[in-house]
């Protein structure tokens, strides 16, 4: 019963995280919506018994692809740096209050999981876990593979975009 209401907490939270990621204007800000959204599908991957999904989801799309976004807004030069140094509790209590919300209910979901997972599971070799990961989830691999390419077209394309000055 717990697990239900944290699953729809945490959807609640991606959900309302994305909307804000996407209706934010200046572009540091969003990125950090987007980032505690994708940490809270994370956590809903680790509630589903998906722990790999789940250390995927925060190292390739919270770390890898955010990273690849700030570098290509730095390069851009789309940040308002002014802005940036002391911003009003207006413009950081959401992504406070969302990012509690989701560590809260990680810590909850570890907590309430231990007493399942004391037993200790029996070591798998790199080609058991590719085995099982290329066999029985072949299409989530290939449609992860796919955003990522996404995502690297999408940067580069950003990156190539002439600014005011460079066009002619």
């Amino acid at each position: 019963m717990i697990e239900q209401a944290i699953f729809y907490i945490l959807a609640a939270v991606a959900v309302i995280g994305t909307i804000l990621a996407i209706t934010e204007k200046h572009p540091v800000h969003a990125i950090m919506y987007l980032v505690t959204s994708l940490f809270s599908m994370a956590v809903i991957f680790f509630l589903l018994m998906a722990p790999l999904v789940a250390a995927f989801e925060v190292i390739l799309y919270a770390g890898a692809i955010m990273v690849l976004f700030l570098f290509v807004i730095m390069m851009l030069d789309l940040g308002h740096p002014e802005q940036g140094m002391s911003p009003g509790w207006q413009t950081w209590w959401p992504a406070l209050l969302l990012s509690t919300i989701s560590i809260v209910s990680l810590v909850v979901v570890i907590i309430s999981h231990r007493a399942v997972m004391a037993a200790p599971a029996a070591a798998l070799s790199i080609r058991e876990v590719a085995r099982h990961l290329f066999q029985e989830h072949g299409l989530a691999v290939e449609l992860v593979s796919l955003q990522l390419l996404f995502a690297l077209v999408g940067a580069l394309y950003l990156g190539k975009q002439p600014t005011g000055k460079d066009a002619k």
